[in-house]
């Protein structure tokens, strides 16, 4: 028995010898290029034996729910968010007294710059805690979740805050040092910060800085994302939301040696490539995020050069640039990288999915989103309606009217505005024996709605032109012109554009059906008329208009995003 007892006691020595910020970033390494299990092995082996370990194993837990959106995997987040937070607070007040005695009476300048570098840790983590809490939260898309973000954001800013000015004052005090040492030696006894300042490493105060940004930078583009109409109540709740110093903080973090730096790097990809093309936040034009997110991926090809994540990140610059069979290649190869990850797995399948229904190739769209249907957790309902519009557009009009049939079973999440739209969708087509235009009319109404026909290729679009003037339901009669308005948009053919959003904004016999068209047409109308000074006055007064005469339609919160977006823009060129 001497023999594994002293193993084991080997295993315990290194545990306490070990680095845990170096240990931590191995393990976020060790995540980014394909080794899930291994890494999420190694935080959970070590997540008592610190904070920051079992951080990690957190945010592992974190990652695998905004992967999914599953709510089983979104709960486990949950706990263990609350579990890091727990063990980081638990042990706070007797910090701040183990700061004070052991100045008071060791004078221990060594240790009691440890003791500040754990305090310091400790208080970011629970902030970076409150911040996952809160994007889980927003996730669910519901006015009751954004309130609670809201709230839980709140404490984090007051905590951000508080750690990046103590960590500047202690940078500028280490840079002060040589020149103040010996009058900060006798006027400075009875500050009990001063032994502190003396003591942590100008390294510790580094990788503090990159911690702390990242969470800050992360905390902002939070704040970007929250619908308009709640930004007031975000304001009143105390913290300003700033998305260019959120990318400037992630940059900074990104090239830290903290463990939150190859973590950094995967936010801007996240927001380059998804964030920004989605709530056009800087309008349509997406040219300089794609021009980002490839030098980052420039940048880090030596470090992750089979990571199946970056390889995602890299086929989603290839869908924005409309390489579509491009970014099908890398889709197909990160699904193969992460055969052991089925969470990677799945959003490579959606984007497969995605990128067949751009380039019409509806068989293959619709078996990526029918194994989606089957394996995923997260709104099968969702991915049922995709499997049946892209089935029905191939042709197979039982097999789409039969998954149609399952829509309404698979509806959960009641309050889930897609869940919704899919159910409602469903319906309709089975009600009315739909017809392979009329499914290829769906695949083209979630393109739009996705922004995902800019996507496509000039032939693409120049065919669902033709499938859409070729239809003549009435009850779609509005969606037909503002689906040809936007693809003509597309083509640059903006009197055309015009033309048919006008006869869209104008419908109301389909109005209940549709409920979203009218004010999505008042939008794409004043977007095309902004590009014009001489016209620029009355986009913007259709921009308010799609703002304040429609309420209660489908994707409201995603058009008043949007909105806020070109008025914002619109403000920067023409000071109001």
């Amino acid at each position: 028995m001497a023999g594994p007892e002293r193993s084991q006691q080997q295993v315990e020595e290194k545990a306490e010898q070990l680095d845990d910020s170096e240990m931590a970033l191995q393990g976020i390494n060790m995540l980014l290029n394909n080794g899930f299990k291994e890494s999420d092995e190694l935080f959970r082996r070590y997540r008592t034996h610190s904070p920051l370990m079992s951080f990690g194993a957190s945010f592992v837990s974190f990652l695998n729910a905004m992967m999914t959106f599953e709510e089983e995997k979104m709960q486990t987040a949950c706990d263990d968010l609350r579990t890091t937070e727990k063990l980081c607070e638990s042990d706070s007040a007797g910090v701040i007294e183990t700061i004070k005695n052991k100045i008071k009476k060791s004078m221990d300048s060594q240790r009691s710059g440890v003791v500040v570098v754990d305090r310091l840790q400790r208080q970011i983590i629970v902030a970076d805690c409150q911040v996952y809490l809160a994007v889980l939260s927003f996730v669910k898309q519901e006015l009751s979740a954004y309130i609670k973000g809201g709230w839980i954001l709140r404490k984090a800013w007051k905590m951000y805050n508080k750690c990046h000015s103590d960590i500047s004052q202690l940078q500028e005090a280490g840079q002060r040092r040589p020149s103040l040492h010996h009058e900060s030696l006798s006027t400075d006894n009875a500050n009990h910060n001063a032994p502190v300042e003396n003591c942590v490493t100008a390294e510790a105060l580094d990788r503090l800085k990159g911690s702390v940004s990242f969470g800050y930078g992360l905390f902002h583009l939070c704040i970007s994302m929250v619908p308009p109409h709640l930004l007031k109540i975000i304001n009143l709740l105390g913290f300003p939301g700033d998305r260019l110093q959120g990318l400037s903080s992630l940059m900074y973090a990104s090239e830290s040696k903290d463990m939150k730096a190859p973590l950094a790097t995967l936010a801007l990809l996240w927001y380059h490539t998804v964030v920004l093309p989605f709530f056009a936040l800087d309008g349509s034009d997406t040219h300089e995020g794609l021009l980002e997110a490839k030098a980052i991926l420039q940048r880090k090809s030596v470090v992750y050069p089979n990571s199946s994540l970056f390889m995602f990140f890299k086929g989603r610059v290839h869908r924005l640039e409309c390489h579509i069979n491009s970014a099908l290649a890398c889709f197909h190869d990160a699904l193969e990288l992460a055969s052991d990850q089925r969470e990677i797995q799945h959003v490579c399948l959606y984007e497969i999915g995605w990128c067949s229904m751009i380039e019409m190739s509806f068989e293959d769209a619709y078996r990526s989103f029918e194994r989606l249907k089957n394996e995923s957790r997260w709104s099968q309902c969702y991915y049922a309606y995709l499997t049946g519009v892209c089935q029905g557009a191939s042709g197979d009009l039982d097999g789409a009217i039969g998954v149609f049939k399952e829509v309404q079973k698979l509806f959960k999440r009641k309050n889930n505005q897609i869940e919704q739209f899919a159910v409602k969708r469903a319906e309709r087509l089975r009600k009315i024996s739909p017809t392979r235009e009329l499914c290829i009319l769906g695949v083209i109404e979630v393109l739009y709605l996705w922004k995902a026909l800019q996507n496509c290729s000039s032939s693409k679009l120049q065919i669902m032109n033709q499938v859409l003037q070729s239809l003549d339901e009435s009850s779609c009669r509005g969606l037909k012109h503002l689906l040809l308005g936007a693809i003509h948009k597309c083509h640059g053919n903006m009197r055309d554009a015009i033309q048919s959003l006008q006869l869209a904004a104008r419908d109301e016999y389909g109005r209940h059906i549709n409920s979203y068209v009218q004010p999505y047409a008042v939008y794409e109308l004043g977007c095309i008329l902004l590009a014009k000074h001489e016209t620029l006055g009355k986009g913007r007064s259709l921009l308010l208009q799609a703002k304040e005469d429609f309420t209660g339609y489908d994707f409201e919160n995603r058009l008043h995003v949007r909105i806020h977006s070109a008025l914002a823009s619109l403000k920067e060129v023409v000071p109001q």
